[in-house]
């Protein structure tokens, strides 16, 4: 009996070796050791404890260590994540997010849901709440003096090109008009301090605004995301009319490079060195007094190497008022940003996320923008 139950696992190991099954069906992690028997799919650990929230439709086990039946092995071996994907995932709109092993639980577990709950990307009519073009609701949205989570009305029109958010329910005009080309949304549930938390920026005045809100429907969160990638993605099919869908998908919305304190000076390198949280935003360099600030105190603009870029470590002799020991030289054509991280793992992270900026050529619409931060007062 041992033999058998050792046979019939060494059966269900081997499946890992067949094409796409080396990846989780999910996040893509790399070499999942846990299984649905009921979807017939291989995930990761992580995944596996999602799966465990719709216990009516997946039944998960370890690959390596738990017990499998003779008939549970045949239904893996007649599946598997290629097979999985061509049904679960047939028609999944190309704005729609597809998490991965790094994003927040969130994604990952509508992502779940979606597919093998839900079924949505098997019909397209349960599509709608992000694919209509057009949606409004209810959010907590934080306030930008008092740090308070108030309920606010939301719109997002797709013909308009706005996002657009009311500070009474009945109230005729909105307070704030984010216009679509500009807008961001990244997850940021640690930073935001609440679940489902979803950081929105925008340009206002060429100035990055934030906006951080959250639902407590997890559903709700992610389709108001998915409907923002896809406005963004219309808009930008009729902005960029030659850009293949690749290149689109690219700009639909964006993680942050990096995100972290350090210590910064001014710029006569003479005052004392102040604590603040830097966001690497694409080549936007920001810095706030507190992570969750609608304004940053400035942003810097991160040019190429071409265009006399550079990023050093350490900071220039006879420099004096920081803290912290490790640190940045950040060389632009006009001036010298200096920097200090905490610890020396900070100061090669950081210098490493400026070095992929640097590295890599301007687009011809990035000129503009450095160009306005130069002429900026």
């Amino acid at each position: 009996m041992a033999s058998d139950q050792h046979e019939i696992r060494e059966r269900v190991k081997q499946l890992l070796e067949k094409p796409g099954n080396g990846n989780c069906a999910d996040c893509g992690a790399a070499d999942p050791e846990w299984a649905s028997y009921t979807l017939g799919v291989f995930m990761c650990l992580s995944c596996s404890g999602l799966h465990k929230n719709i216990a009516q439709i997946s039944k998960v086990k370890s690959v390596l260590l738990d017990p499998w039946s003779s008939s549970e092995a045949e239904f893996m071996e007649s599946v598997g994540n290629n097979a999985a994907k061509a049904k679960y995932e047939k028609i999944v709109p190309a704005f729609y997010y597809t998490p991965t092993h790094k994003d927040c639980t969130l994604l990952r577990e509508q992502w779940i849901r979606a597919k093998y709950e839900r079924k949505e990307f098997q019909c397209v009519k349960r599509q709608e709440p992000y694919s209509a073009g057009y949606r409004e609701g209810f959010l907590w949205k934080r306030g930008r003096d008092n740090g308070q989570f108030l309920s606010r009305k939301f719109i997002l029109s797709e013909r308009e090109g706005v996002l657009k958010y009311f500070n009474k329910h009945d109230a005729r005009e909105p307070k704030a008009i984010l216009k679509i080309n500009t807008v961001n949304a990244t997850f940021q549930p640690t930073k935001i301090g609440v679940n489902n938390g979803l950081q929105i920026t925008y340009l206002k005045d060429n100035s990055t605004r934030n906006i951080f809100i959250y639902q407590e429907d997890g559903k709700e969160m992610v389709d108001w995301f998915n409907a923002i990638r896809a406005a963004r993605y219309h808009y930008l099919e009729v902005a960029f009319p030659g850009a293949s869908k690749s290149e689109l998908l690219q700009k639909l919305t964006r993680n942050y490079i990096k995100e972290g304190y350090m210590e910064k000076t001014g710029p006569k390198h003479t005052e004392g060195f102040k604590k603040r949280w830097f966001t690497m935003d694409d080549r936007r360099l920001m810095y706030f007094k507190d992570p969750l600030d609608a304004y940053a105190r400035g942003e810097v603009f991160i040019g190429s190497r071409e265009n006399s870029y550079i990023v050093l470590p350490g900071l220039p002799p006879n420099i004096q008022g920081y803290h912290w020991q490790f640190g940045i030289t950040i060389v632009t054509p006009d001036r010298k940003f200096l920097c200090a991280c905490e610890t020396e793992k900070d100061q090669k992270d950081w210098i490493a996320a400026f070095q992929t900026v640097i590295n890599r050529p301007m687009q011809p619409q990035e000129y503009a923008v450095e160009a306005y931060f130069k002429h900026k007062p």
